[in-house]
């Protein structure tokens, strides 16, 4: 692995689940929630969901990542793992001990920011210090008229909810915002940390520099890793602009894992089939130009789950360990 660059200094530590996860330089590994193969777009079945967390846990994946998905919308053909993620967040943290617990992502334009604020930091501090919050404006345009909200109003949504969440995060908050105006009331409990870690998805309608601003960090959506590399060129540029700390970057990835190590990989939705060696090549190209977690979904996988798990901490996990 190549040297920490200027624009490779540490992260700033916010909790125990952002700085176990994301490290300047490196990259970790973590699983899509359900771990399960649901190939087509009937539910999933999630009876020995926990279990498999425990073993992703115990065979040292870095996370898990839930997904905030409201509503069955048959065109977007995925309901992720069927439960409100902040319900399933509170179960995993009296579940597991280490591993950190993402959401990828809250849909904030949908919800009102009081409520992600208290759940959000009930979960960080049930799971001691162990949440980090993905946030996004949506992609499912079905579920605005659901609750009778604008969908081209999405993006100001986000950002005043992004905005009531961080006060929220501070004592005796005193602040006017398009979501309400709390004055001499308090919410608890506050986060773990020195605040929720708050990761964003995508472009979430905002401008890159409002993002490099605000974010703790970037949720890229899979692509090759130059596309991925000219992004984060332009990240981190936006954030050096700021004055502010360098902060991370992450994505999902889509993967069926081949019985033979040296298998080619060929396409798949958002990722690839292949063998662990080209899947390890992949990553170190993904970590040389800055990505640093990935998020390993294996709704396609056609292989049974607990063993491929077991493949990928043998063959995979120990290069990025160090």
């Amino acid at each position: 692995m190549a040297d920490k660059t200027p624009q490779q200094k540490e992260f700033p530590l916010i909790n125990r689940g952002y700085q176990s996860v994301f490290r300047a330089g490196r990259l970790s590994i973590g699983l899509v929630v359900p771990v399960a193969a649901y190939p087509r777009a009937a539910p999933p079945e999630l009876h020995d969901q926990v279990e498999r967390i425990q073993l992703a846990e115990s065979l040292g994946f870095a996370s898990v990542w839930l997904r905030d998905v409201p509503f069955h919308v048959p065109s977007f053909g995925d309901v992720g793992q069927i439960f409100d993620p902040f319900v399933y967040l509170g179960l995993l943290a009296g579940k597991t001990r280490d591993i950190a617990l993402g959401v990828a992502s809250i849909i904030l334009p949908l919800r009102h920011p009081a409520h992600v604020a208290k759940a959000a930091a009930s979960v960080d501090v049930l799971s001691e210090g162990r949440l980090l919050l993905g946030v996004a404006s949506g992609d499912r345009p079905d579920e605005y008229p659901a609750m009778n909200i604008v969908h081209a109003e999405r993006g100001e949504r986000f950002r005043e909810s992004f905005a009531y969440i961080e006060h929220m995060g501070r004592d005796w908050p005193d602040f006017d915002n398009a979501f309400g105006s709390p004055k001499g009331i308090d919410m608890l409990p506050k986060p773990a940390g020195s605040r929720l870690p708050l990761l964003i998805t995508g472009g979430s309608q905002q401008t890159p520099d409002w993002i490099a601003s605000h974010g703790d960090g970037r949720m890229l959506y899979p692509r090759g890793v130059a596309g991925q590399a000219a992004i984060i060129s332009d990240w981190r540029a936006r954030i050096a602009a700021t004055g502010g700390p360098p902060k991370p970057v992450m994505q999902p990835l889509y993967i069926d894992l081949a019985e033979h190590p040296d298998a080619v990989p060929t396409p798949l939705h958002l990722g690839m089939r292949a063998g662990s060696n080209h899947l390890k090549a992949y990553l170190r190209g993904l970590r040389d130009v800055g990505v640093n977690h990935v998020a390993l979904n294996l709704r396609f996988n056609r292989h049974d789950i607990p063993t491929t798990l077991r493949r990928l901490a043998d063959e995979v996990l120990p290069e990025f360990h160090s």
